[in-house]
């Protein structure tokens, strides 16, 4: 077995565009007053057709529609493509089709197409629950349609998952936990709950910079905020299965857990990335960021790749290392040492599980729910 297949196949397709571009998001996303969607839809179908002429015989565990915001995509469009992608790979019995939303009423008018294309999973961008936070945020649309958009898409989809972001601009501790008890009360199996954080090259980044954004928490706050998200989560009966991941048994995004269990994934469109193993070499791909580079190269050269970088064991023992521990299963320690060659520090590990910080139990490393929190303090004390 190739070590990829431990983690499954996967396939991402990123829609750039979005309506307004969020101050705090460093997401690879561009405002377009104009999309002639044809001309996207031949570039994807392109780049699904020469992706599976090298991986055409795996199973297709999961496909995601990622973005920017894949909601403004026509639904015929998303069904032109799940077509060609379902006709195009041997697909798993339980194929998780993903696609991520944005609440707004346009947006929430569209689900039901989406589903008659073959989505069978939404992720909604809710971000916050009132319309001051939201405000805050740069998100367009109020705390009502959010509600409104979740309960139609409720309707459509067995399995929905929203967004939301704590430690925002002068929230406090009990803000958080009664905001996170209404989100738990709505939600149906899944919550992904991101601590806000202030990235470079961002409208708040640089807002930040001149001393023009008030009300950030300070780091003590937001880490008590973070350990309450993991009590309150787990009193209602979603835990979490990764850092800021939380959902019922079974209800886990499968394929997210393609990434975290490092398993193979082909990305496709612009800024896509991508991990490949072909001919027993595991590659990294990626593509240009600007959608209209990454059209034209479609159109010019008949492939959106950037040239393919041969990834060494070493490090392909360190991803998987990463990605693996921020999951509350953990690792597989031989697994890690046929990657890296040599097997992690007995003793580095033993302090480790001394300190109440990772778990050592059988084949399986994990971090703890100490240990999570200090993620990267873990890592450097392991690579040590």
């Amino acid at each position: 077995m190739q070590d990829w297949q431990n983690g499954g196949f996967g396939l991402y397709l990123h829609w750039p565009f979005c309506q307004s571009k969020c101050p705090y998001c460093d997401f690879n996303s561009h405002v377009s007053a104009q999309i002639d969607q044809s001309a996207w839809a031949r570039a994807y179908l392109s780049e699904i057709d020469r992706v599976a002429e090298e991986t055409g015989g795996r199973l297709l565990n999961t496909v995601f529609f990622g973005g920017g915001t894949p909601s403004l995509m026509e639904p015929e469009l998303v069904a032109a493509l799940v077509e060609r992608i379902r006709s195009r790979w041997p697909l798993a019995n339980d194929l998780e089709i993903t696609l991520e939303a944005n609440p707004g009423s346009v947006e929430a008018g569209r689900f039901r197409g989406f589903a008659q294309a073959g989505v069978n999973r939404v992720s909604m961008g809710i971000q916050a629950l009132n319309d001051t936070d939201l405000k805050r945020l740069g998100r367009l649309h109020s705390a009502a349609e959010a509600r409104a958009a979740f309960d139609i898409a409720r309707t459509e989809f067995a399995r929905v998952s929203f967004d939301l972001i704590y430690a925002r601009q002068f929230q406090t501790l009990s803000d958080w936990a009664t905001e996170l008890r209404e989100a738990l009360a709505m939600a149906i199996d899944h919550l992904s709950l991101y601590q806000l954080t202030i990235e470079d090259g961002t409208a708040f980044g640089a807002r930040h910079a001149a001393g023009g954004l008030k009300g950030l928490l300070e780091d003590d706050m937001a880490a008590d905020m973070y350990l309450a998200t993991q009590d309150i989560c787990a009193e209602h009966d979603m835990p979490a299965y990764e850092i800021s991941n939380h959902a019922r048994e079974g209800a886990q995004s499968r394929h997210n857990l393609i990434y975290w269990r490092y398993g193979d994934y082909a990305g496709i469109g612009p800024g896509a990335h991508g991990r490949l193993t072909l001919n027993g070499a595991r590659m990294a791909t990626h593509t240009p960021l600007l959608p209209q580079d990454w059209l034209a190269q479609v159109d010019r050269l008949g492939h959106g790749e950037a040239p393919r970088e041969v990834i060494p064991k070493d490090e392909q023992a360190l991803e998987y290392l990463m990605m693996g521990l921020r999951l509350r299963e953990g690792i597989d320690m031989a697994r890690y040492t046929a990657l890296a060659g040599q097997p992690l520090h007995e003793g580095q590990i033993a302090v480790l599980v001394d300190d109440g910080l990772v778990t050592s139990q059988g084949n399986r490393l994990a971090a703890t729910d100490h240990g999570r929190p200090v993620l990267n303090a873990v890592l450097r004390a392991l690579l040590a």
